[in-house]
């Protein structure tokens, strides 16, 4: 049996909402294609930022091994869509993770998975990255942790200054990474 993943109260609340929208910029959401598009919106949005209901920490916890050796770790061009916070539009792209391990690795699914559920909030980029490499740096056992992220925003390709090859990359790091040449080289191999 599937159970349903959405709350009928807030989704009806959320279309309520997106109804009235339709009203302001001029259109009938009573005529056939708009019907449904309330409660399919309220449904989008509601799957869109699913990440507030998850814990990243515990995503990490749940598969940290010891492990003894390795330099890097990279997982590389991890594809991510989030909502930017300041428009409500799409922005999506790739994210990178490398860290050195201390005596401990993580699943490597697992980063991914993070990425997701910081993802899937409303965000900006810059706090996207930095979200990502504060959990890791606070919770594996590494020397360092570095995260790269390169993305396209629709706010930026589809209203206001309308440029449509404009790509924004953002990259925190902590520990060994702090070394200018261990980052240059981590950068090296993702061809940035």
């Amino acid at each position: 049996m599937i159970l349903n993943k959405y709350d009928e109260k807030t989704v009806e609340e959320i279309a309520a909402c997106y109804r009235r929208i339709l009203e302001l910029v001029g259109e009938d959401p009573s005529r056939e294609g708009l019907v449904k598009t309330p409660v399919r919106a309220a449904k989008a949005i509601m799957d869109i930022t699913r990440g507030y209901n998850e814990d990243p920490e515990r995503i990490i916890r749940s598969a940290i091994f010891e492990h003894t050796g390795s330099q890097v770790v990279t997982v590389k061009d991890i594809e991510f869509y989030s909502v930017c916070e300041h428009h409500i539009l799409p922005f999506f792209g790739r994210i990178s993770i490398g860290y050195i391990p201390d005596g401990h690795i993580v699943g490597l699914s697992k980063l991914a998975r993070v990425v997701d559920v910081y993802a899937h909030r409303l965000q900006v980029q810059e706090r996207l990255t930095g979200e990502i490499c504060s959990l890791l740096t606070r919770v594996l056992t590494s020397k360092g942790v570095i995260v790269v992220c390169e993305a396209g925003h629709l706010c930026m390709k589809m209203r206001g200054v309308e440029k449509q090859e404009c790509m924004t990359v953002t990259m925190d790091y902590s520990g060994a990474f702090n070394d200018v040449a261990l980052r240059r080289e981590f950068l090296d191999s993702l061809k940035y």
